[in-house]
């Protein structure tokens, strides 16, 4: 990790975090980006390809299980910060709901091959409502401790720096798992067709084993500093409503969270479509070849987004993070809006660099966003007196998905009003392709420059949050 920025010198040797502790936290990326991001990242190769599901229907599934995050993301955000244990307000759940989504991952997958229609449908839906709440379990007090492990702001960045880039080592599992059902061992002797879905579930047995491990570490390894203090531990209890909707009334959290639904509404579209462009169009039909080609595509997306979460949190520390920001989103609509070209039959490995550099981009809008956020806490807790972490981390969480949702539920309907037929065994008509090529680049570029303009509105900048800061340490002392 030497290529992660350390802290930055001005950073009191009190508010750095040592980096064995930053590697400790940025392990639960793995936990959430496979209980919550590995499903929609295969669910039209596994429930339209080889399932034979509508794409219409696998993207409305898609959309409508965000609403069981809308409950238990909340949830979990508002229960984390009303915890009060010898063990802290995060790290309890953090250890229950590690095991309890590492154990269920597999699951999701465990719908007979020969059920059709509705059958599948209903079992996305009903299988994610069991599940979903066991990674919110998880995924809202890491969220919620990750803003409290520094008061400094550099320092906050240098956090969210190795969250993002670890977490991209952990990404490339996402890319690998349908190249693994690929292999041998899942081969039918007779038929000689591939069983995809004892692949998949084999692949999620492996990665629920990890996730259990490495919320394991957290606990062990990872305090919460904000606790240890007199004022987090007595703090006044607040109430499930109140909590949610004094959130939303923070200005500055209003502007992030819309700048981040642009970029996703943008962005959450080139997984599906991107996986149909490599499939269809650069691999003739080929879904083999189009699966490899995207296992190959997840090492650029890892080696690319490892860059660029230290590469932005270096021009943050000497910029301030909302210029950054805006280098990260310029840099996202070169890459995404090049698509037209990266994806090229003739030259297939052009697809790396498009996947690639979007990787960096995405990589540390990602970390900045995180880093900015921890600063939006700061900013309310001046303003209502109380330390929120759970509530703000749930509602980015919740935003961020129903982006995504949305996303996917959008691209299922492009593939149907395009016409895709994922029963063709060889390339897809014409103006298929075309309108699958102008989607895949037009979408992220609109949403993206819409979160540009929208950037223009946030205004904590790194001498407003100093001042803050002194005002939070005369009332509550530091922590």
């Amino acid at each position: 990790m030497n290529n992660v920025p350390a802290a930055n010198p001005s950073t009191a040797p009190e508010d750095r975090v040592p980096r064995r502790t930053k590697i400790a936290y940025a392990l639960g990326t793995a936990n959430d980006t496979w209980g919550h991001w590995l499903y929609p990242n295969v669910a039209y190769p596994i429930f339209n390809i080889y399932l034979g599901l509508a794409p219409n229907l696998v993207g409305l599934a898609l959309a409508l299980i965000r609403l069981f995050d809308a409950v238990s993301d909340p949830f979990f955000g508002w229960l984390s910060d009303n915890t009060r244990t010898r063990f802290g307000r995060r790290r309890p759940f953090i250890l229950i709901g590690s095991l309890l989504a590492g154990v269920g991952l597999p699951f999701l997958f465990f719908a007979p091959a020969s059920w059709k229609g509705s059958s599948l449908f209903w079992w996305m839906l009903l299988s994610n409502g069991l599940y979903l709440p066991m990674i919110s379990c998880f995924n809202m007090p890491y969220q919620s401790l990750g803003a409290e492990l520094t008061p400094d702001y550099h320092e906050r960045t240098s956090v969210m720096a190795f969250k993002s880039a670890i977490s991209k080592l952990f990404e490339i599992a996402n890319f690998v798992a349908l190249p693994f059902t690929n292999l041998w061992l899942f081969r039918d002797a007779v038929s000689g067709r591939q069983n995809t879905l004892l692949g998949i579930r084999v692949y999620c047995g492996i990665l629920g084993a990890l996730m259990v491990l490495n919320g394991l570490l957290i606990f062990l390894k990872v305090k919460e500093r904000y606790y240890a203090s007199v004022a987090a531990r007595h703090q006044e209890k607040v109430s499930l409503r109140e909590s949610f909707y004094e959130t939303l009334k923070c200005r500055p959290f209003r502007t992030i969270l819309t700048v981040s639904l642009c970029f996703t509404l943008g962005t959450s579209m080139l997984g599906s479509l991107g996986y149909y462009t490599t499939v269809y169009y650069v691999a003739g039909g080929s879904t083999m070849a189009g699966n490899n080609w995207n296992g190959v595509m997840g090492l650029a997306y890892m080696l690319f987004g490892f860059l660029g979460a230290p590469a932005l949190a270096w021009i943050g520390h000497r910029t301030g993070k909302r210029p950054a920001m805006f280098i990260a989103l310029g840099v996202a609509i070169a890459a995404f809006g090049g698509n037209w070209f990266w994806y090229n039959p003739s030259l297939p490995w052009l697809q790396l660099v498009g996947c690639g550099v979007g990787a960096f981009a995405s990589s540390g809008f990602a970390m900045l966003s995180a880093s900015v956020g921890a600063d939006i806490m700061d900013y309310d807790e001046l303003t209502t007196g109380k330390r929120r972490e759970g509530a703000f981390s749930a509602c980015s969480s919740w935003i961020n998905k129903a982006g995504n949702a949305l996303g996917y539920f959008t691209a299922g309907m492009v593939l149907k009003f395009i016409g895709l037929d994922a029963s063709l065994t060889g390339p897809q008509a014409p103006h298929t392709l075309f309108w699958l090529r102008v989607m895949l680049v037009s979408i992220p570029v609109v949403g993206i420059s819409l979160g540009m303009l929208v950037l223009w509105r946030f205004t904590l900048t790194q001498e407003k949050m100093r001042g803050i800061r002194l005002e939070l340490e005369a009332r509550r002392g530091k922590v």
